[in-house]
């Protein structure tokens, strides 16, 4: 027997489907691409966090053009013809990698990293890594990496707050955004900008967990107003953080009909 049978049949025994893998991954090369670039969006957040292998401003960088990359994939993947057109246009402000694309756009040149800004990204790089990772192992063998697949099945388990954070993450870094430039840590220009990726995410059609956070939040505001020991002056500036950010809302999403 050779040496490479010898191998094939090695792998056999452990129940590793290695060549069903190579086939999967030459069929699906921009599916398998895009766990490959989420992958490394993990790898670079925890390379920020513990910067053995280059700098933290090094993997905050890279983390945010992955992140874009993603984003450019998924585009080309839902809308692969491009056009020069105002309802191309349109179409392509609805979807959310644009909405993610534009992100990354917004924090990569800022003056200094802002920890905050990765989570989005990196959540969003673990929920859908892992349901692709599934993919991967049922491909290898139903009982390939059971230690994998239970992990996978804790972070599933987790997807709908995983999301309920990221949209909370994308509401705080709106005024956040404000305070990072009283720190001389953001441009003059970023809240600005960032209020308009918010807007695109709130009027998101197939992603409600942005507006639905916002209503969330409003019903907390409003019901802490109402507390009778609450100060006059804080009922005061919780309502009028309510009514200020209703009036930059959305028009269509205030109109319960709309819903």
């Amino acid at each position: 027997m050779s040496e490479t049978d010898a191998n094939s049949e090695s792998t056999s025994r452990r129940g590793l489907n290695i060549d069903a893998l190579k086939v999967h991954i030459f069929t699906h090369k921009i599916d398998c691409a895009l766990w490959a670039i989420r992958m490394s969006i993990i790898m670079f957040t925890i390379g920020y966090f513990i910067p053995i292998f280059g700098s933290s401003q090094s993997a905050y960088n890279k983390a945010l053009i992955a992140n874009a990359a993603v984003s450019a994939l998924r585009l080309h993947q839902r809308i692969p013809q491009f056009q020069f057109s105002r309802t191309f246009l349109a179409v392509l402000l609805q979807e959310d990698s644009c909405h993610y694309l534009f992100y990354s756009l917004i924090f990569i040149y800022d003056i200094q990293p802002v920890t905050i800004v990765l989570m989005p990204i990196v959540l969003f790089a673990i929920l859908h890594s892992a349901s692709y990772s599934l993919t991967l192992l049922d491909t290898l063998g139903q009982n390939s990496w059971w230690g994998a697949r239970l992990l996978i099945s804790l972070i599933e388990f987790q997807s709908l707050n995983i999301l309920r954070l990221v949209a909370f993450v994308e509401i705080v870094l709106m005024p956040f955004s404000v305070f990072l430039i009283l720190l001389g840590r953001a441009r003059l220009m970023t809240p600005f900008i960032y209020y308009h990726f918010l807007f695109q995410r709130y009027s998101s059609r197939r992603n409600p967990y942005t507006r639905n956070m916002f209503r969330e939040l409003r019903v907390l505001l409003e019901s802490t107003a109402t507390k009778p020991n609450l100060p006059g002056f804080v009922k005061s500036l919780l309502l009028g953080i309510v009514n200020f950010t209703c009036k930059l809302a959305p028009p269509a999403q205030l109109n319960p009909n709309n819903q």
